[in-house]
């Protein structure tokens, strides 16, 4: 297991001889909590539903990731925020701020204060001050890569036993250990976990074993299945331009083999063996069915879509405030939306899940905290993928450093999550990992290297 790890995140790096043991022991602490966010999602979710603030084993992970990088800093064995960090994260910060003193009620927006500054501030920060190199960088995409198999190993179990959440009067929707009331928990993690394999097995490492490549690739087919399984729309919408983007920005050729092995992946999977398929064609075709008889679940996103519109043309500033959309949200909507949405199975009985948000991230952000909103919050998204594809580009074409690995999987997370935020938002237990993706990407975009080489 130690060599498969080793081989995994590349050869240990000559560590700065700083204080020796302790130095050693320091870092240590910081991989294993790197790590906790991730590998904590796995642990079985009993939380509430969305009108409760549940703190989950990841969002505990996350405290004493911040804390323990607080401590670093107070007693200066961190790295310093490059101008550049700190520029992009006082932006959002500046934003959350003036979008919750100008809510309408400040005392309820501080849950939600908090909640952002946790996963587009404080999270981020910490994984780039913390993470050293591009080994310890690679050690944390390895553990959501483990996630990913576990939970599309459980959901592949919900499937064939029929023990998933409800869909279409049976148990099968695979959930993984999320559970009903978060039915995009897994498909998110499974779906990033293909979008890792897919970018570390189209760039390798430098030096890597003769089974990496291969392993990589049978592990995202083998993902491809439970994340099929989920009938998550929004995944599957994210998940396909994210790995033709990849593919395509490696070579064209690639780009043709790619299509036509998940052309055929999908006609042996879908044709051969009939994986869901009178399902998944109603799930499929319900994707464009917008006006012409869409089904309840697309009838109630577009109602909140133009709900979110609404309260931002009226308040195009600051927003409804943070916290705001769902105290706003029968004033904005029509007659067509829904009380809510049902859950049940995987371990649940059944109950009616309240629509509290508009399942769109930047309309959530437009209509909650305005333009000053987007030009912070989305601002700093748009400028850490602007400088972590300029940096990709310099290392596959320009020769200018030796981990391009780390690039493609750093474009790709962030690829897969501003996609996917045009039909969900942050939410559920899910929302740690959120903060530790776009702490990852942060890291390969802002976080200085000698001669491009690892951090510091």
């Amino acid at each position: 297991m130690a060599d498969l790890v080793r081989d995994l995140v590349g050869a240990r790096p000559q560590w700065p001889k700083v204080r020796g043991g302790h130095h050693r022991s320091s870092h240590a602490v910081a991989l294993v909590l790197l790590a906790a966010p991730v590998l904590l999602l796995a642990l079985p979710y009993t939380g509430g539903d969305a009108t409760t603030v549940d703190v989950t084993p990841a969002d505990v992970g996350s405290a004493l990731l911040v804390c323990f990088c607080g401590v670093q800093v107070l007693r200066g064995r961190a790295r310093p925020l490059p101008p550049a960090a700190a520029v992009v994260f006082a932006a959002p910060t500046v934003a959350l701020a003036a979008a919750a003193v100008t809510a309408a009620d400040p005392v309820a927006a501080l849950p939600g204060l908090a909640r952002y500054l946790q996963i587009f501030v404080l999270v981020p920060v910490a994984v780039v001050l913390l993470v050293r190199d591009e080994r310890d960088f690679r050690l944390v995409v390895a553990s959501l890569l483990l996630l990913a198999v576990v939970e599309g190993a459980v959901g592949l179990h919900q499937y064939v036993t029929g023990t998933g959440a409800s869909y279409m009067g049976q148990d099968i929707r695979a959930v993984g250990t999320f559970g009903a009331t978060d039915v995009m928990g897994m498909a998110t993690v499974v779906a990033l976990g293909t979008v890792v394999a897919v970018a570390l097995a189209l760039r390798p490492p430098a030096r890597h074993p003769d089974w990496y490549r291969p392993a990589l690739l049978v592990t995202a087919c083998v993902l491809c299945v439970p994340l099929v399984l989920s009938f998550s729309r929004g995944a599957w919408i994210a998940t396909v331009p994210t790995l033709l983007v990849l593919v395509a920005f490696t070579g064209w050729r690639r780009l043709v083999q790619f299509l036509a092995a998940a052309i055929a992946a999908v006609v042996v999977l879908v044709g051969g063996f009939g994986v869901g398929s009178s399902l998944l064609n109603q799930r499929l075709s319900s994707i464009t069915q917008v006006t012409d008889a869409p089904d309840q679940s697309v009838t109630d996103r577009y109602t909140m879509w133009a709900a979110a519109s609404g309260m931002w043309q009226e308040h195009p500033v600051t927003g409804v405030g943070l916290k705001g959309f769902a105290t706003h949200r029968d004033a904005y909507s029509g007659l067509a939306l829904s009380a809510g949405s049902d859950t049940a199975g995987a371990g649940r009985d059944f109950h009616r899940q309240p629509l509290l948000s508009p399942h769109n991230m930047y309309l959530l952000v437009l209509s909650e905290q305005g333009l000053l909103g987007v030009v912070g919050l989305v601002g700093s998204w748009l400028a850490i993928l602007v400088l972590a594809l300029r940096r990709t580009w310099r290392s596959l074409f320009r020769g200018i450093g030796t981990s391009a690995d780390c690039g493609l999987v750093a474009i790709g997370l962030l690829a897969w999550q501003l996609i996917d935020f045009l039909y969900a938002d942050i939410g559920g237990p899910s929302t740690a990992l959120t903060g530790m993706l776009f702490g990852l990407c942060a890291w390969w975009a802002l976080a200085s290297r000698d001669g491009e080489g690892g951090h510091g």
